[in-house]
């Protein structure tokens, strides 16, 4: 294969995956599972799973939990639902699951956050309230908090 065929196929398989993320990010609600994003996409479930980990640095499943936990936090701050209605409102079939993975990135279980939260960002854009509010993953925790020099 030549440098300019593989460049070629490199950008193919690029659009694919972008079009792997652009579907989670427009259906992150419906019920999406690795092996169904892979079919459409016409790869294998491991090929696509470390396509995707190389390019965006996440697994797909990881990727879709994380948007789940976006709007999640959305739907919690408004008040209006309960923890288990927002959920199922988010795609998640396990209360349990999404409590776990919810309080992974949020720090806080889901009822916490909604108490706590709900009615805070009044009158802040939605675009502002979603940027400030991004959950934050560990490894991207880690990755900013200013490393230390013991002095002992």
């Amino acid at each position: 294969m030549t440098s300019t065929s593989a460049e070629a196929q490199r950008l193919r398989d690029l659009a694919r995956l972008r079009r792997v993320r652009d579907r989670i990010d427009r259906e992150y609600a419906q019920p999406l599972d690795v092996e169904a994003l892979a079919r459409d996409a016409h790869l294998s479930a491991g090929h696509l799973s470390r396509e995707f980990h190389r390019a965006y640095g996440e697994s797909p499943y990881s990727y879709l939990m994380t948007r789940r936990i976006e709007r999640a936090m959305a739907l919690l701050r408004r008040g209006e639902l309960s923890v288990t209605e927002v959920c199922l409102a988010v795609g998640c079939a396990s209360l349990g699951t999404f409590s776990t993975r919810f309080t992974e990135l949020v720090g806080v279980p889901p009822s916490v956050y909604r108490r706590r939260e709900a009615g805070a960002m009044a009158g802040i854009a939605p675009c502002v309230a979603k940027q400030v509010t991004r959950p934050v993953r560990n490894r991207e925790a880690s990755a900013r908090e200013p490393h230390l020099a013991s002095s002992s």
